[in-house]
């Protein structure tokens, strides 16, 4: 079976191929660019260099979320867009759950940290059980706070934090962990279409996919319009919703955490 995986939902923008369990190939770009500048040039580079055609592909994994609002629109009408052209099936694979993938069979708690912006993380709790990933807690969106209580208080010895949140909260979480800990290396801790590929040629062993036309980003939180809208008290009608979906207006940019 062959993927191609799409990994665009935070700072870094990255593609790969992927065929049965073998990784034929990785894009990855974590610097000053836009997604909108670097990922379609990424995948076409990857793609003639493998000579493959993409049209072999058996479904396209995606980076669901959470992650950056912009970002993962890109990637989202990125792979609805291959999928409908091809009748492809889409993987729906957790931003969070692929980042901590980078980690396979670390000992302890492996803890992916995103930055969220507003004193915030995107971050989940997993460990490897049995040479498989297993989520002790699921992703979510919450404070530096919130994460370490969780932790100190599932009596491990130790913890990896990874992700782009580490190096913002890092002071915070020394202060707040009461577990030995480390940080993940450079080449470890972004996101990679190659653990997605990963985790993706899993979910489709066992089925898991979706049609092309019904994927849509998970935000984990409303946007910021919509959530100064409700602490307002005015309603959120259906056209602003809708307004809140892909746009290719906001694909100039992949920084908005909103």
């Amino acid at each position: 079976m062959r993927i191609l995986a799409i990994d665009s939902s935070g700072l870094a923008a990255s593609a790969a191929w992927m065929e049965d369990d073998t990784l034929l190939g990785e894009f990855t770009i974590n610097y000053k660019k836009t997604h909108s500048q670097t990922l379609l040039p990424m995948m076409d580079e990857l793609t003639e260099m493998l000579g493959i055609d993409v049209s072999t592909a058996d479904a396209v994994a995606v980076s669901k979320g959470p992650g950056s609002f912009t970002g993962l629109r890109i990637g989202s009408a990125t792979a609805k867009g291959i999928g409908l052209a091809l009748n492809k099936p889409l993987i729906e694979v957790p931003t969070v759950d692929a980042l901590a993938c980078n980690l396979y069979d670390t000992e302890g708690l492996v803890v992916p940290m995103m930055d969220a912006r507003r004193s915030q993380v995107y971050t989940g709790i997993y460990e490897f059980r049995n040479h498989r990933l297993t989520v002790l807690m699921e992703q979510t969106a919450c404070t530096t706070e919130e994460l370490a209580d969780r932790i100190n208080h599932m009596q491990e010895k130790k913890a990896v934090l990874l992700g782009d949140g580490v190096p913002v909260y890092l002071d915070q979480m020394k202060q707040l962990l009461h577990i030995d800990f480390s940080v993940a290396p450079a080449h470890l801790n972004r996101q990679r279409a190659g653990a997605v590929a990963w985790l993706g040629m899993q979910y489709l062993r066992e089925g898991k996919t979706v049609p092309s036309y019904a994927h849509h980003p998970d935000y984990l939180r409303k946007p910021q319009a919509e959530r100064e809208k409700e602490a307002a008290g005015v309603k959120v009608d259906k056209i602003s919703e809708a307004s809140e979906r892909l746009r290719p207006a906001d694909y100039g940019r992949n920084d908005s955490y909103e």
